[in-house]
Parts: structure tokens; C-alpha cells; sequence
């Protein structure tokens, strides 16, 4: 998979290097010479342009990237080359970094936008779901199609405890996608029963989170 990164800072640069590990082909894009530092990513294809105009897209190929990511520190930045990758490239995957909480209504389909990862809400879900048990932490929100992706640990006194998998009734649009358990990653495959303290990842859609939430506190 071909991915073009936009913003090739520190968040930039991890996100390359990760994709790279797994096998992918990366393209690194900033316009300040400062933030080329190819000797930090050396497997990675570098650019110095400005990823918001048009003629620095050409150059980059856009149109043969699977994916793009717009992961540069300014949400204007963000949000003008999501645009541009859908519209003019017709990117199929478009994922942009949230730098500020108050700009988290711009980005949408509308924008281009696929996944918008926000780093300040992020980091206090990752705190919530640290320290809470029995609750329903929301981490990140797919804003093409309205699900999020959320996390609960399954309390002590969780009525669900013990029961199988596939003996459940979830809510609709609801989909139980790993069970955390013992530092291992399980597959809730149907024969596969729920223990306290697992934690549970589900992709669910917004408007039965308070749902999913009740019946998983068995309230």
C-alpha cells in the first residue's frame, strides 16, 4: 500500500515509521527544509513541497496513494490537503490529525475526511480507559460512517460475566472486535465466554452506545 504523509514532524515521522515496519510504501511531505530529515527515516521517500498546492500533489503522485495523511500541526493545513486528496485525487482513504478540539466539527466527509484522530481527545480517552471499569470510553470515531470505536472493562459484578459470546444479544450496529485479556489479544470467536476485567473493543454505532453501555453494566 502506498501512503503520502503530509507534515513530516515528529507525529509525521512515527506514523512513517510504523507503516514502513509493517511493509508499506511511504512518502513524506513538508514544505520547511528544516523538517526534512531523511536520515531519521531513511526507507521513506521525502519531498520538499507545500502539500496544499496542487502542482506539489502532481509531484508527490498522489493519485497512486491508497492512502493519505494529513498529520501536520496546523488544522488548516489538515484539513485544505484532505480535501484536495479526495476531491482531486480521489484518495480512497483519508486520514487527518485534530490539533485543537475546537476545529473537531470541520472535519467530516465533507472535508474529505475519512478518520479524524484528535490528539487532545485521544490522550483523555486513553486516560479514561486507565483508570475506568465498568464504563464506556469512547477512542476514536470513523466519521464517514457515524460508528466509534470504544473500549469498556468488565467490572467485577458485571452480569455478563461467564456468559458466551454468541449467547448475547447485542444491540444492532454493534460489532465485538477484540477481547483484551492477560496481555493477549483474543478473538471473541462464538464459543468464547466473557470474564471480569477483560477489556472489550467493540465498533459500534453512536446512537447505541448508551445501549451497549447498559447492557454490558447490566444496568
Amino acid at each position: 500500500m502506498r501512503v503520502a504523509i503530509a507534515g513530516a514532524g515528529a507525529v509525521g515521522r512515527s506514523i512513517a515509521s510504523e507503516l514502513l515496519e509493517n511493509g508499506h510504501e511511504v512518502l513524506l511531505i513538508d514544505k520547511s527544509p528544516k523538517a526534512i530529515k531523511v536520515e531519521m527515516v531513511p526507507r521513506a521517500e521525502w519531498l520538499l513541497a507545500d502539500a496544499c498546492e496542487i502542482a506539489s500533489l502532481d509531484d508527490a503522485a498522489l493519485e497512486r496513494c491508497q492512502v493519505v495523511v494529513a498529520a501536520s500541526g496546523d488544522d488548516k493545513v489538515n484539513l485544505v490537503v484532505s480535501l484536495l486528496a479526495k476531491t482531486e485525487y480521489g484518495v480512497p482513504r483519508v486520514v487527518a490529525r485534530i490539533n485543537h478540539p475546537n476545529n473537531e466539527w470541520l472535519f467530516n466527509e465533507a472535508w474529505g475526511v475519512d478518520v479524524a484522530v484528535s490528539t487532545p481527545r485521544l490522550l483523555s480517552a486513553l486516560v479514561e480507559e486507565a483508570v475506568s471499569v465498568g464504563d464506556l470510553v469512547r477512542l476514536m470515531t470513523f466519521r464517514q460512517s457515524d460508528v466509534n470505536l470504544v473500549e469498556l472493562t468488565l467490572p467485577e459484578d458485571a452480569a455478563l460475566a461467564g456468559q458466551r459470546v454468541d449467547a448475547i444479544e447485542w444491540p444492532h450496529d454493534t460489532a465485538l472486535v477484540a477481547i483484551l485479556r492477560d496481555g493477549r489479544v483474543l478473538t471473541p470467536s462464538g464459543d468464547a465466554t466473557l470474564e471480569p476485567g477483560d477489556e472489550l473493543l467493540f465498533v459500534a454505532g453512536q446512537d447505541v452506545e448508551d445501549d451497549l453501555s447498559d447492557l454490558l453494566s447490566g444496568r
